[in-house]
Order: structure tokens, then sequence, then C-alpha cells
């Protein structure tokens, strides 16, 4: 009778991705937690998206009865301001997160997790995972915000998982580019003053007027903003036609940031181990 002997660097191999993903999941369960015991943290990742909203609603509903508008970008302007939303909430809800992280670098809870045998990897990963938890919370209550107040996803499920995974992917890309900020000053007024930027950025999109009407300078910066390409393919998604170029621009232009932000993230945890 022959006995199978298990390769130990299998085993070893296995153990260690269950290890990762038990890690991964309590540091998730943690943040995901943590945010919401701050209400007053995470309020304005809602109130200030949906104050944009109704008041890009009341002021530019009047393009609705532009032809160009109704046949290529939305059928409302509620429909079109959806999209905005989504991304200045997901923007609002990573930084947030982020700057715990940096939070429990200062207060030395991180120093902690490092000497803890726990994953180096899932402490980023948490945090991640946790923040595309958030995000797809926060779609999900715009939606039903908006559903009630009259905009409608023309394109049926689809749309809605369009929507539902485009917030995620870009909370993922967004909250790991924070994260490496975090990781590498250590500071939450690093995190806190990296986000003016991304929130000009964001106003240099697309994401609360089209492109079409822009002219000048402020066109052409939009027209090279990745996130006027982001939010667009997440405006796609609430009209009739679907295409593969929406899922392009929401799912896979976030997915590429994300891996490229991932790893930053990664190489300042690897120098910040360096230097302990």
């Amino acid at each position: 009778m022959s006995i199978a002997i298990a390769d130990p660097k299998m085993m070893t191999s296995s153990s260690s991705g269950r290890s990762l993903f038990r890690h991964t999941f309590a540091l998730t369960r943690r943040s995901v937690v943590g945010r919401l015991r701050q209400p007053a943290v995470l309020a304005p990742a809602f109130i200030f998206p949906l104050f944009f909203a109704a008041l890009g609603s009341a002021s530019f509903n009047k393009l609705a009865s532009d032809p160009y508008f109704t046949d290529n970008i939305a059928t409302s302007f509620m429909n079109y301001a959806v999209a905005g939303a989504v991304l200045q909430g997901v923007l609002f809800g990573s930084t947030s997160a982020a700057g715990d992280l940096a939070t429990d670098i200062e207060q030395g809870f991180f120093e902690r997790l490092l000497a803890s045998p726990i994953s180096r990897t899932a402490i980023v990963l948490g945090r991640l995972v946790g923040s595309m938890v958030v995000a797809v919370v926060q779609v999900v209550v715009f939606l039903i915000i908006f559903l009630v107040a009259g905009a409608r996803v023309e394109s049926g499920p689809i749309g809605y998982i369009g929507l539902i995974g485009g917030g995620a992917l870009l909370a993922l890309a967004m909250s790991a580019l924070m994260a490496g900020l975090a990781i590498k000053s250590g500071s939450p007024e690093v995190v806190q003053g990296a986000f003016p930027l991304v929130f000009v950025l964001m106003f240099l999109s697309s994401a609360f007027f089209p492109r079409h009407y822009m002219k000048g300078w402020y066109r052409t910066v939009a027209d090279w903003n990745p996130m006027s390409h982001i939010v667009e393919g997440m405006q796609g998604f609430m009209n009739h036609d679907l295409s593969a170029s929406q899922f392009a621009k929401s799912w896979l232009l976030p997915l590429v940031i994300a891996i490229i932000s991932i790893a930053f993230a990664l190489r300042a945890l690897s120098n910040r181990l360096a230097a302990s």
C-alpha cells in the first residue's frame, strides 16, 4: 500500500493563502465597523454629493431641452447627476478611510499590527476592501435617493451592476493611492492635504457639467482628465444604450489605476518595514 505525502511547499502556500484571507477579512471588518461608528466623518461623503446634485439639477435642468443632450448624454439632468454624486462620494469616503490608516500609524496601532503574527499585505488589503464595501453601500444609498427623486436607470439590472461595480473599483483605486500616501508619510494631515488636489481634478472634469458644452482651457483639461472618462462611463449606465466602452471607462480605467496605486501602497509598506 502506497502512502501519498503532501508537498510541504504546497501546504505552506495553501496555509499562507488562507491566513491572508482570514487576516484581510478581519481587518476589512474592523475598517467597515470603524467607518460606521463615525457618522460625523462619514456624513460628508453623503451630504455634499447630494447637495451638488440638487444644485446642478436646479441650475442646469434646461439642458434637457437640448436635443444633443437628450440624444447623446442623458434623458434628464437628474439622471446625469447620479454618476457625479457617486464619484464625489467615493472620493470623500476613500480619502477619509486613508486618513484613518494614517491615524493608526500616528497613534502606534499600525506598529502593533506589524509586531503581531499577521500578514503584512493584509494590513493594506483590509483597508482597501473596507473602502470598497463602504463604496458599495454609498452607491446603493445614492441610487435609492435618486430613484425616489425621479431618476431612472434606463438600462435595467446591468446599469445597476455597472454603477455599483464602477463605484467599488473607483474606491479601490483612490483608497490605494491615498493609503500609499498615508503609509509613506504616516500623517493624517498629508492625506487631508492631498485631497484638495483630487477635489480640483474632480471639478475640472465632466462630473457636474457635460464636456460638449465646455470651451477653452477648461474643455482641454476635462478632455485629458481621467475622471471625465470614468464618470462618463458611469453616466452611460443610466441610458438605454449600453456599450463595451462604458465598461472600459468605468471599470477598466479605475482597475488600471488601482493596480498602479496598490503597487505604490505595497512599496511604501515595504519601505516602512525596512526602515523600522
